[in-house]
């Protein structure tokens, strides 16, 4: 591909990523992706889950890729509706494939974006190279412990990979394993949909624990590396 197709398509990608969100917002997607208004329409979608249970299951996980691809902040409703209209089983199996395959999607398109040019200039600073050295030497450990803590927005940790050396691959199996206990905690969460209140404190203080146990789990063997080439070096 030439600069001048590579230009063309660049501007065609960066435009979708801008204007996906923003007509996200202008046109009401908020309203209509709300827990109110699943909450309103729960019956609806339940006589339409049963008439056409297969065509809303993919349909809606192509909303969650799409969705998750633009980085639109939807994502807790989708997954609690995911579990309320097709089951805690099926409903987390279609999170963690719709929300893998746009988390997937938004990371190429960053690296083919911003990358190289971000890569530059983080490498000029001493503090962000050094960062940038550790995330490759121990990607796996990080982007596990990123996924599993619930503390770091799912769009944040989408995109902030793409401008470190972790290959494609290990981006996206540690995605897959990293969100399965989040995904699985929200779809069945989403079976008692009427009893909810809010999204915020969705997430009981054992469950956030839990998962916050998991990820300090995937990052220990990072920390003892590190500990261990520290004491080689003073030695």
């Amino acid at each position: 591909m030439n600069d001048a197709a590579q230009s063309i398509v660049k501007g065609m990608l960066l435009v979708a990523l801008l204007a996906g969100p923003a007509a996200f917002f202008l046109y009401g997607g908020a309203d209509w992706l709300s827990l109110e208004h699943l909450q309103a329409n729960r019956e609806q979608l339940l006589a339409y889950t049963e008439a056409h249970f297969w065509t809303l299951f993919l349909a809606w996980g192509l909303l969650y890729t799409v969705a998750t691809a633009l980085s639109i902040p939807a994502g807790s409703v989708l997954s609690l509706a995911a579990g309320f209209l097709f089951g805690r089983w099926l409903g987390t199996v279609l999170v963690i494939v719709a929300s893998s395959l746009g988390a997937v999607a938004v990371f190429a398109a960053a690296r083919y974006l911003f990358a190289d040019s971000a890569r530059h200039k983080l490498e000029r600073n001493p503090a962000a190279a050094k960062i940038l050295a550790g995330f490759g030497r121990d990607a796996v450990n990080y982007l596990l412990f990123l996924r599993l803590v619930p503390l770091f927005p799912f769009w944040l940790v989408n995109l902030v990979p793409a401008f470190t050396p972790v290959s494609l691959g290990t981006y996206a199996w540690t995605t897959v394993v990293g969100i399965v206990p989040g995904c699985f905690v929200y779809a069945n969460l989403g079976r008692s949909l009427g009893e909810i209140d809010s999204l915020a404190g969705l997430l009981s203080a054992p469950v956030l624990l839990s998962l916050s146990l998991l990820g300090v789990l995937a990052l220990l063997p990072a920390l003892a590396r590190r500990r261990g080439s520290a004491g080689l070096t003073k030695g």
